[in-house]
């Protein structure tokens, strides 16, 4: 298995594991809710550890060789993901110190605007992963040498 495809299954845990949590905590089970939680927040670190050693260790870019539409279409879920990636990271960070300060009452408005920023990153980035590894396509072969 590579690295983009252990990422991709570390972004489907999280998804996974943030409805599970969201269900959860819909009918009243707050203990599982939090263990849920926890664990999609340790998926989403294992991700983005993975993800950065990718990036830095091991290669730098996946172009992206469509054309047209499509290559807009990519570059605007590329966009939206990236930057909401980067805003989830504090928007988690504070839901969740609400939570361990019990102030539930933030900790639920918090939660309203950062569950569907973490499940819109989590589920786009395995939709990337598809794109720029299953339906990307192959790059044109190189002239001979002479």
């Amino acid at each position: 298995m590579t690295l983009p495809s252990i990422n991709a299954l570390l972004n489907t845990t999280a998804s996974l594991l943030l409805v599970c949590g969201l269900v959860a905590i819909k009918s009243g089970r707050r203990e599982l809710h939090a263990r849920l939680m926890f664990a999609a927040a340790c998926a989403s670190a294992a991700f983005l550890a993975c993800y950065l050693y990718y990036h830095f260790a091991i290669q730098t870019t996946m172009p992206y060789r469509e054309t047209g539409w499509k290559k807009s279409a990519y570059l605007v879920l590329l966009l939206t993901h990236t930057v909401l990636a980067v805003v989830n990271v504090p928007l988690v960070l504070r839901t969740f110190w609400l939570a361990h300060r019990e102030d539930w009452e933030r900790h639920k408005r918090w939660a309203k605007i950062t569950f569907p920023v973490w499940l819109y990153v989590s589920v786009t980035g395995v939709v990337i992963y598809f794109v720029l590894y299953h339906w990307n396509p192959a790059a044109p072969a190189a002239a001979p040498l002479q």
